[in-house]
């Protein structure tokens, strides 16, 4: 299955890193023109010119999804390069992992790049996907959508209404032949669990021994196993999907 997105532009939001990264990758493999939105220009201008270097077409645009001016500009930029936009990945967010201890600063700053960002984001890029005939959306949740985790209540309120955001758009957008899901990863090993090592004083072989068993394949996840779901719901083998979310936790929620 080759080209599966060839004429398309998509943008992927924190595409630069982890599952975002190789969103990026695989959508430019499978023929897409991809759009790099992060607020790291180094690793953005990276990731753009490694796609580039593989035959794939790609761009880079620095971008705080928190910012209304940064999310228009990014749809802006995608429309101007590539005069289309059919695809938006909602993958970008901050994770800050804390309980009711959590300041004002702390929640101020997870709704207004999850929660805010993807809103956002989703306002600009479904405008351009009405003039260009429909088009889809993938939102990234988490298994903190659904199951509680210790001291994880800002982190999984965001994710818990990400999940509800996907419904109610795919509601408001269908009538624009928009499609709108959500994939729901597991436990993933990304830089964001090297930062949560990092806080914790755990080693990469400690967090992979205790987050190994919370999983029915007894293991983490790579990036590229949720970028192939992604994939899937932005491609038209999608076409009649809509409004839903698909695990990718290697059996974490069916316990």
């Amino acid at each position: 299955m080759a080209n599966r997105l060839q004429g398309k532009v998509a943008i992927v939001t924190g595409g630069s890193v982890g599952i975002g990264q190789a969103t990026s990758v695989l959508f430019a493999e499978e023929g897409a023109r991809v759009v790099v939105a992060n607020p790291n220009a180094s690793a953005g201008e990276e990731c753009a010119a490694g796609i580039r270097a593989q035959g794939g077409e790609a761009i880079f645009v620095q971008t705080d999804i928190s910012q209304e001016d940064h999310a228009r500009r990014v749809c802006d930029e995608a429309v101007q390069a590539f005069g289309q936009l059919n695809i938006l990945v909602n993958n970008g967010a901050v994770f800050i992992l804390k309980g009711l201890e959590a300041s004002v600063a702390d929640w101020q700053r997870m709704l207004s790049v999850n929660i805010m960002g993807t809103a956002l984001m989703s306002r600009f890029a479904s405008d351009y996907m009405k003039q260009f005939g429909g088009g889809s959306i993938v939102n990234l949740g988490s298994i903190s959508s659904f199951v509680a985790q210790p001291s994880f209540i800002t982190y999984s309120s965001t994710k818990g209404a990400i999940l509800q955001m996907t419904r109610n758009m795919a509601m408001d957008l269908a009538p624009f032949n928009i499609r709108v899901n959500c994939v729901c990863p597991g436990t993933i090993f990304t830089r964001a669990s090297e930062e949560h090592m990092a806080r914790v004083g755990m080693t990469k072989e400690e967090f992979i021994a205790a987050e190994s068993p919370k999983h029915l394949l007894n293991r983490v996840g790579d990036p590229r196993e949720v970028a192939y779901p992604i994939l899937f719901l932005a491609s038209d083998e999608a076409s009649f999907i809509t409004g839903t979310h698909l695990m990718v936790d290697g059996g974490y929620t069916a316990q």
